[in-house]
């Protein structure tokens, strides 16, 4: 090879090493701020919490219980996040997506597809974040809120009003979208995470002795000799993990290199020596339990201090925000919840996107608990049980996948996932001891969004089957039209219908009203896939099945919004040639009606007639042009 030859070679691959290494970096950074924001502001409250709970039997707070406070909350860190969830489920991965309703849609597939039991532990699974993402934005602004009145406790009266203005900006500003200043995050996170390092390494200094925590001795030893009050206070110490499904759920933005070197390298380091840091400031200073993150910093330093962290928990909040209205469209998809209406708020991040209804009922809940809690350490009895019941049922369905996915003999996926279940259970159960002080909260949430889930899956199955009754077979009825042909129009008509097989009923209340057929005719099936996204090679399938008949399929990943005239854009390079201003697009209205036959109760017929009231249109959910779309009303019951 001549010299200049390879000199261009070996620069082009130098370039390509260099750009990939800034995309390294570029997403470890901004993972960051997105996937460790949560987890990243837990030392605003989960040691006090934890302290406070040890001591509320009369106890007080010596060394051997900080010291075992301390212990319990660095060996959570250690073996949920950092052995369970960076070392273990990263890896368990739904063609590179995470979060649980791709870890439900994985077992799912592993499992042939047909178990009920995965699809219930999914929607249990979704229905407990949608408890966490009202408690997280709530608890974490008014902790961050509450520095204020260790500043001037003359401010305490505005703690709570300016809590709900920030939540309120905040949740106002999410359908502009926040690629812009999502930028900023991880740059924000990252200093944060420093201040949290330098406010724990200085009062390590003073007191070296509490670097003992890391013997995981004194936090056997605290739980043996406090009984049903350490048992209690597991409670407490869960709240210095929560957040970290976050890794596992954002799997997909950023993937697993970045999400597991800004852990090692960032967020573990500052959160262990803050905590730390703040378990020496205790021994020091027993009467700095009032609020110990902020009384880390000296009083030069508190204003600053608030306001970093008021940034921190709002990043925090966004990303739980975003979260879950990814969730939602995605439970869309998989077919546990009606049509929503989803805005797209970037024309180049796919991930971008924004659902009204979601973000006003967050909202309302959201400001309801400030109003009704008034204060982080209430709430902090509300918060755990969401997060530790996601824990459990992730724990159940990666059993499942480490089995049958990674072809594992199943005591060896036992051997590897029950020791991390038997933890996120005791977890469980000793958060479960809140349900009467606040922790009913995210139960009663969550039990709604269940019922919803169910109702809407029951009563769509029930639905399809009673639609499949009343159709006709699609070859039957192409035969009887080739007998008996019916006037042409010019031009493409598009139907719609969930069964491909069946001739759909816009197309028969078509025939039996306008007594017309179109030129070229299409039957329209739209597929979601168990997996996250369809390559563009896979996303349509074209088969002609008479002289004016074709049958079109379109396939989805269940993190994709469908966009019907892009996918169909593909269908031109595979031979159909069509014209977008003459082409019309049938969809079938049903108006649903009760039926005390349906197998349903009274109460949930009317509840899944009620969604499916309020469900968006198909036209706008499929992303049609309105001008080119032809509805057509059937009544049916359920």
């Amino acid at each position: 090879m001549p010299h200049a030859l390879t000199e261009s070679v070996s620069a082009n691959g130098s370039s390509a090493e260099a750009a990939s290494h800034r995309n390294f970096w570029g997403l470890t950074l901004g993972c960051i701020g997105v996937v460790y924001g949560d987890i990243g502001t837990s030392p605003l409250y989960a040691l006090r919490e934890s302290v406070l709970a040890a001591t509320s039997g009369g106890h007080d707070a010596t060394e051997p219980v900080i010291l075992g406070i301390l212990s319990l909350i660095i060996w959570a860190l250690i073996l949920i996040v950092t052995v369970k969830y960076v070392l273990i489920l990263l890896r368990a991965d739904n063609d590179g997506e995470g979060g649980t309703l791709a870890l439900m849609a994985l077992a799912n597939r592993a499992l042939g597809g047909k178990s009920m039991a995965i699809i219930l532990l999914g929607i249990i699974s979704a229905a407990l974040f949608y408890g966490d993402a009202l408690i997280t934005p709530a608890i974490s602004v008014l902790s961050a809120v509450e520095g204020l009145s260790i500043a001037t406790p003359a401010l305490q009266t505005y703690v709570v009003p300016l809590t709900f203005l920030i939540l309120f900006a905040l949740f106002a500003v999410q359908s502009h979208g926040t690629a812009r200043v999502a930028a900023f995050f991880g740059p924000i996170t990252l200093i944060w995470f420093i201040a949290l390092a330098i406010g724990g390494l200085a009062h390590i200094a003073r007191n070296p002795s509490v670097l003992a925590a890391f013997n995981p001795a004194h936090g056997v030893m605290f739980l043996a000799n406090h009984g049903w009050i350490g048992f209690a206070t597991l409670g407490a110490v869960f709240l210095a993990v929560t957040g970290c499904e976050a890794l596992y759920a954002d799997l997909g933005h950023f993937g697993k290199g970045p999400i597991q070197t800004a852990w090692l390298s960032v967020a573990l380091p500052a959160l262990t020596v803050n905590y730390l840091g703040q378990g020496a400031l205790l021994l020091a200073t027993p009467e700095a339990i009032e609020n110990p993150f902020y009384l880390l910093y000296p009083e030069w330093a508190l204003l600053p201090m608030v306001g970093l962290a008021t940034a921190a928990t709002v990043i925090a909040s966004q990303a739980v925000i975003t979260g879950a209205f990814s969730l939602t469209n995605q439970a869309v998809q998989l077919g546990l919840l009606p049509r929503l209406h989803i805005q797209r708020t970037s024309e180049t991040q796919a991930g971008q996107i924004y659902i009204p209804r979601v973000n006003g009922m967050l909202l309302v809940g959201v400001l309801f608990l400030v109003a009704q809690f008034q204060s982080s350490s209430a709430l902090a009895s509300a918060y755990g049980i969401a997060v530790s019941g996601t824990m459990v049922v992730t724990a159940m369905m990666a059993i499942v996948v480490i089995w049958r996915a990674w072809k594992w003999p199943l005591w060896a996926a036992a051997a590897l996932i029950v020791p991390f279940f038997l933890i996120d259970t005791t977890f469980l159960t000793a958060n479960m001891l809140k349900v009467f002080h606040g922790g009913w909260v995210p139960l009663l949430i969550a039990g709604f969004v269940i019922v919803i889930m169910l109702t809407w899956r029951r009563g769509a199955r029930i639905l399809a089957a009673k639609t499949r009754k009343l159709e006709t077979p699609l070859r039957d009825l192409i035969e009887s039209l080739e007998k008996k042909p019916r006037p042409r129009v010019p031009g493409t008509a598009v139907f719609l219908t969930a069964t491909p097989d069946s001739a759909p009923t816009a197309l028969l209340h078509s025939l039996k009203h306008y007594k017309v057929l179109h030129e070229s005719n299409v039957i329209l099936t739209i597929i979601t896939e168990n997996v996250p996204r369809v390559a563009a090679k896979d996303r349509v399938e074209i088969e002609s099945v008479g002289e004016s008949f074709m049958r079109v399929v379109l396939h989805f990943g269940f993190v994709e919004t469908p966009n019907i005239p892009k996918a169909l854009a593909i269908a031109r390079k595979l031979g159909w040639t069509f014209d977008i201003m003459s082409t019309s697009f049938f969809l079938s209205r049903r108006a649903v009606r009760p039926d005390p036959r349906s197998g349903m109760p009274a109460w949930q017929d009317k509840l899944f007639i009620f969604l499916a009231q309020n469900a968006d249109d198909a036209s706008s959910y499929f992303q049609l042009p309105t001008d080119r779309v032809v509805e057509i009303g059937t009544q049916v019951t359920v």
